[in-house]
């Protein structure tokens, strides 16, 4: 299993609108990015990502899972741009904030930390089971 963080800015897609989409999830369109187009490309169905509200809020806020490998992005005509399709697992209890993911060493590597616009990361085996420790969950998916 891979780990994967998606930002979404939650005035335009939260992690409530994404729970609304229920079992079926959605696409996670509109990225026009390519390292994050290719990040959706290396998904496996089962993945899990962490969901964070970027630009509002600063937190990672739910785990959401890979359930449809990268296929035609609708939202364009352009071939080039593929995307995954996601589904909400579940809320983070406690959820890390930006700040609290920058002071803590572990994760001073972390693709958030070092790569802060890109939308769609990759996260380390270890980083998620920090990040997860920190927000109050269980690693184990």
């Amino acid at each position: 299993m891979n780990y994967w963080l998606f930002k979404s800015e939650p005035f335009k897609f939260s992690f409530d609108m994404l729970k609304e989409k229920g079992k079926a999830g959605t696409q996670w369109d509109g990225v026009r990015n390519y390292a994050a187009r290719n990040n959706m490309k290396a998904m496996q169905i089962g993945d899990l990502g962490f969901f964070y509200h970027s630009n509002d809020g600063l937190n990672i806020v739910g785990i959401a899972e890979v359930c449809a490998l990268a296929h035609h992005d609708t939202t364009t005509d352009d071939p080039r741009w593929e995307c995954v399709d996601i589904r909400a697992v579940r809320d983070v209890p406690t959820p890390p904030t930006l700040a609290d993911i920058k002071a803590n060493p572990k994760l001073s590597e972390m693709a958030l930390v070092r790569l802060g616009r890109l939308s769609v990361q990759p996260v380390t085996p270890e980083e998620w089971k920090e990040v997860c420790r920190m927000g109050g969950l269980n690693p184990a998916p």
